[in-house]
């Protein structure tokens, strides 16, 4: 009786301790709690302490919201000393230079890339400040596939301390040689320096951080060696190997800077060169542009949110935008054929070769219809683009194997939202003649940005005499992405039918079999049959063993059948929302022009992350009497000291 009194007297002792630890928990988890909700949302709260927590952490973050605000402003680069590599051509350079305030006369020099060659003076740069202090000199008579240098030289011909040594740029091969070719370029789109913000890093971009690491690392990095299974995750085994080709040139879509984001500052010329200056004094910009070729074309927010020009260059604030954009980035593209010469203004689309490979970079802004014009009369191109962009691609399918067309919004109509009137979903008329040209020419992608997410979109061939065109949108470089609202359908409701056409092997009966007479011979309005008394050479190697065995006794011969398939106008081949810093890598190889390549690798966040290849139709180009390429240099040097200029006659 006694142990029994004990053993319920120390439960019950132990059933109170541990109710009271219970409830301490409780009421410490609940002043916790209300401290940290307290903390969180600001709510008022009698703790002295917590107060002070509440306005320190309320101080801090809106003084990275003031310098995330104000930087653009107050950060205005006028300082910035700079060179960029433009567009490069197999005969020319484009070099942009900014030297602010520099009393003494500048010259660019240049010359080929090897030891001991001589410097060739080239142009006096006109810097002026009606001009920012920049400008834009060309290099001519180059030789194609050839590796040249230039800096910068004072008026008593010594180089100038920027740049620190000089900066080196590669010749494109020659459009008009034969034997294909074979680079990598790599595109991408909207760019916002210290975004997501990070304190003190006001003038990092951080994308070009990660796409300096991944075009030019600093040691031997892995190689992938298989490409990736069909959900797009890596199935690779990595080799210790440096990165095999060397990009080309930096092909970018538009929105190099937000003119209206986070604030807009006004529609004054130096608002807008401000941010452009800001751009190209980040360190992280510098490690690519001093490298690397760039192509550019702009978007609305190097203008203002969703702009629509209307063909007008006085429509607000298009006057001012577009003097920035032509003095740091237009003046560096290739320059506008002879024939706009015509037109009242300097467009800013343009074409461009690498080799066997044509560009198309379209204006989606200057001319684009206003968004409540009737639908059926709106453009977005304009009547001189669209008729100058039909008529490249007309020259480019005899004359190009791939034929790229840029453009800085989707071509798809997938993507919802306000998309769905502000890329070219919102423009059906053009568009469908658009799409109507590039079916009936081989191997056309075109390339966009704009969405800070990544698409492949395959646009179904309607027949079987056209051709499928594929997109390939990319975006942002170092921008946002949205992680939850995602707007693209994988599928167009729109669908056709498609008919499609095929010849089947058949073995006719012997002469000999008895039944031969009583088989009907087909008549009209039957599949048709063909007979021959021997395989096909070109077919032969698909007809199986045994029945190549039978052809001494028996005839072989073909039936046409057809069946149609219902195919969505257009499908989403993959789809890859995730990523603050996204690029594509394209490489593209026409060497074996019976099977050209084009192979691209998605990189999010600074890791490949997807790979994609398309095996192009192959291409009968027209032929060919370039010869720059096949001289050795010893010859071109011998050719220049007697005063010839061979780029104008090979």
């Amino acid at each position: 009786m006694i142990d029994a009194t004990r053993v319920l007297r120390h439960s019950f002792l132990n059933m109170t301790l541990i109710s009271s630890i219970l409830a301490t928990s409780f009421r410490l988890a609940s002043f916790l709690f209300l401290r940290v909700v307290s903390v969180l949302f600001s709510i008022k709260t009698p703790s002295r302490i917590i107060r002070w927590t509440n306005i320190s952490i309320n101080s801090i973050l809106m003084l990275a919201f003031i310098d995330f605000c104000a930087s653009p402003y107050f950060d205005h680069a006028s300082d910035v000393v700079f060179s960029r590599i433009g567009a490069v051509s197999d005969s020319s350079a484009k070099i942009l230079v900014r030297y602010p305030n520099l009393n003494e006369t500048i010259q660019l020099v240049w010359r080929e890339s090897k030891p001991n060659a001589p410097w060739n003076k080239g142009v006096i740069l006109n810097l002026i400040q009606e001009n920012d202090w920049a400008d834009t000199a060309t290099l001519s008579g180059l030789w194609p596939s050839t590796k040249y240098e230039y800096a910068f030289a004072g008026a008593n011909a010594s180089l100038l301390a920027y740049p620190g040594s000089p900066l080196v740029f590669r010749t494109f091969p020659d459009p008009q040689l034969p034997g294909g070719t074979h680079f990598r370029f790599v595109t991408s789109s909207c760019i916002l320096p210290n975004f997501p913000y990070a304190p003190l890093q006001r003038r990092r971009i951080r994308g070009f951080d990660l796409l300096a690491e991944y075009l030019f690392p600093s040691t031997l990095v892995g190689s992938v060696v298989n490409a990736t299974n069909d959900t797009g995750s890596l199935d690779a085994e990595i080799t210790d190997v440096p990165t095999s080709l060397p990009p080309s040139f930096l092909l970018f879509l538009g929105d190099f800077i937000y003119a209206d984001v986070p604030l807009y500052f006004g529609n004054t010329k130096e608002s807008y060169r401000r941010l452009y200056r800001r751009n190209y004094q980040s360190s992280s910009f510098r490690r690519i542009y001093e490298k690397l070729p760039m192509f550019h074309t702009y978007d609305d927010h190097e203008i203002i949110n969703n702009f629509s020009g209307a063909g007008n260059d006085s429509t607000q604030p298009y006057s001012s935008a577009s003097d920035a954009f032509q003095i740091y980035n237009a003046n560096g593209n290739p320059s506008p054929p002879p024939s706009t010469k015509s037109l009242d203004h300097t467009p800013y689309y343009y074409d461009f070769r690498y080799g066997d490979v044509a560009f198309f970079v379209m204006d989606t802004r200057r001319y684009r219809s206003f968004p409540n014009d009737p639908s059926e009369e709106k453009t977005m191109l304009g009547e001189d683009q669209l008729t100058r962009l039909l008529d490249w691609l007309g020259k480019a399918n005899s004359t190009a194997t791939f034929k790229l067309i840029v453009s800085s919004v989707p071509f798809t109509s997938l993507w919802g939202h306000d998309a769905q009137y502000d890329s070219w979903a919102g423009f059906v008329n053009e568009k469908q003649t658009l799409l109507n040209a590039m079916h009936s020419v081989p191997n056309v992608f075109v390339i966009t940005g704009d969405r800070h997410e990544f698409a492949t979109i395959e646009f179904a061939a309607p027949t079987e005499s056209s051709f499928m065109v594929t997109e390939i949108s990319t975006s942002p470089l170092s921008m946002f992405y949205v992680p939850i609202y995602h707007t693209l359908s994988m599928q167009s409701i729109e669908t056709f039918t498609k008919t499609h056409t095929e010849q089947v092997m058949i073995e006719a009966p012997s002469v000999a079999d008895p039944d031969v007479a009583e088989k009907p011979h087909p008549t009209s309005g039957e599949n048709t049959v063909s007979w021959s008394d021997e395989v096909p050479a070109e077919t032969s190697e698909d007809i199986p063993p045994v029945l190549l065995e039978l052809t001494d006794e028996r005839k072989v011969g073909t039936r046409v059948e057809t069946r149609n398939t219902t195919e969505p106008k257009e499908r989403v081949v993959k789809y890859i929302p995730e990523g603050n810093y996204k690029w594509t890598s394209i490489e593209i190889d026409t060497r074996n022009p019976k099977r050209p390549t084009l192979n691209l690798e998605v990189v999010i966040d600074g890791k490949p992350s997807y790979q994609y290849q398309v095996v192009g139709i192959p291409v009968k180009l027209q032929g060919s009497t370039a010869l720059g390429a096949f001289v050795s240099t010893n010859i071109k040097d011998i050719l220049k000291k007697i005063g010839l200029q061979p780029t104008k006659w090979f």
